[in-house]
């Protein structure tokens, strides 16, 4: 991999950080669209209380100078507001005041499953780090990432297609509000489209070097999404190979297509077209309308337990999901025009192009 990255941090702990590593040297960060990403992120209709307190903002406590990339790990924190009223509960070191447990399971969260994996005794463990506000680390790296690929005009945009059963996009709103009076909670269909790609990013020679599967690896790590498609996704199952497969057409010194069925990858490789992902979001599982579940001592049946939560998040989720694109085609961007310098990848970058308009 040409980058790594880490991320920390608790819902409500002090603060979520970030370490990013494999960034060139010379490239000039534009902190306020990395910050309008953070914002939109936050954004959306049906989001919780908790958007209320936070205003996130990125602060880079190192690999930054003059606002360059130094070429050395970049180091990244975004401000938890909302620590200062969780400053015991989320206490680093010994407290001794008596702190409420959680156990009551919660029905499709990590709860259940993180018990048995580690035998926590508060259900709170598992919650603070399985929560989405992690999210905001990842879109913080991966605007910077978004920020780079600018420079080659590689762009990033994320739709929501559909909330619940609703595909008019007029009447979401009264939709999701009919849900939420409900206590209920709503997903939805998020489609996201990166464009100007060029062609030859991801392999075929080996399976972990696929762009498509890489792809959707980093789109399902994403917390509540379900399924993911690429181009024409499911629907290949239902057509034959002669009304799917796209046609090669050649002109003006250009290959193309007419047809985007296979959504800009081909054999794990970029061919030129968009890249073109549908996800799929399931409803936020803490509602106000509590499913029944078991208490972690007794065995008993009880209420899940409500922890402050959106009743649809799915905007935003768009918005993590173009971000954490952003990651992986830097990524492959970087393998195939390997540089420590912005210098020396703009050479190698324009070579490149003159080469394949010669073929």
């Amino acid at each position: 991999m040409a980058i790594r990255f880490l991320t920390s941090g608790e819902s409500h702990g002090k603060c979520l950080n970030a370490i990013i590593e494999g960034i060139p040297f010379g490239y000039e960060l534009d902190f306020d669209f990395i910050n309008s990403e953070l914002s939109a992120r936050q954004k959306g209709y049906g989001r919780g209380g908790r958007m209320k307190i936070e205003t996130d903002k990125i602060k880079i406590n190192s690999g930054v100078r003059f606002s360059k990339t130094m070429a050395s790990p970049i180091c990244i924190e975004i401000e938890n507001k909302d620590w200062q009223n969780w400053q015991i509960p989320m206490s680093v070191e010994k407290h001794d005041e008596n702190v409420e447990k959680i156990t009551n399971f919660r029905p499709a969260h990590s709860d259940l499953a993180a018990y048995i994996k580690y035998g926590f005794d508060d259900i709170r463990y598992s919650l603070e780090r399985s929560s989405a506000r992690e999210t905001a680390t990842r879109v913080a790296v991966g605007a910077i990432c978004q920020n780079i690929l600018k420079y080659y005009n590689i762009e990033f945009l994320s739709d929501v297609l559909s909330i619940g059963k609703c595909d008019k996009k007029d009447e979401f709103e009264s939709y999701i509000d009919k849900f939420k009076n409900e206590g209920d909670s709503l997903g939805g269909i998020i489609k996201v489209t990166i464009k100007n790609v060029p062609m030859g990013l991801g392999s075929y020679i080996h399976w972990d070097k696929r762009l498509d599967g890489r792809l959707a690896q980093a789109m399902m790590s994403i917390p509540a999404i379900k399924s993911v498609e690429i181009g024409l996704g499911k629907e290949y199952a239902y057509v034959s190979g002669s009304k799917s497969h796209d046609e090669i057409y050649y002109e003006n010194g250009k290959y193309y297509h007419k047809t985007n069925n296979s959504g800009g990858i081909e054999g794990g490789i970029t061919n030129g077209e968009d890249i073109v992902l549908t996800l799929a979001m399931k409803p936020i599982p803490t509602m106000k309308k509590a499913l029944n579940s078991v208490e972690m001592k007794t065995h008993n049946t009880v209420t899940a337990h409500f922890e402050r939560a959106d009743n649809c998040a799915v905007e935003a989720a768009g918005v993590v999901a173009r971000n954490m694109c952003a990651i992986i085609i830097l990524d492959a961007f970087l393998e195939k025009f390997t540089a420590d310098t912005k210098e020396d990848i703009d050479i190698s970058y324009e070579q490149y192009k003159k080469r394949i308009s010669k073929m």
